[in-house]
């Protein structure tokens, strides 16, 4: 009976310490001045895709002027390049949007 009441002891004070495991991780990671660190990656996240969405509208914009320009039916190497960086700002806020 003893090494019931024990066994019973430990497994219930093993349990209320994974509890409070999880609720530790449950609460939201903070910073030292108190803010939430989700908060603060979000907002830094917000301001590079409007950091990256103007460097896109830009290079739309001027690989437009550069294909009205062009009378030829044929894009020049600085045309590909507009295009591939397009491609790469767009895949980082994409990678940013996924993320949460």
């Amino acid at each position: 009976m003893r090494r019931f009441s024990l066994l019973f002891f430990i497994l219930a004070l093993a349990a209320l310490v994974a509890i409070g495991q999880i609720r530790k991780q449950d609460e939201p990671a903070r910073l030292p001045d108190g803010r939430s660190q989700n908060e603060e990656i979000l907002k830094a996240d917000h301001e590079r895709n409007l950091k990256d969405a103007g460097e896109l509208l830009r290079l739309a914009e001027e690989l437009k002027i550069e294909l009205e320009k062009n009378d030829r039916f044929v894009l020049s190497i600085g045309m590909l390049k507009k295009t591939e960086e397009i491609e790469k700002i767009s895949k980082r806020i994409r990678g940013r949007m996924k993320r949460y």
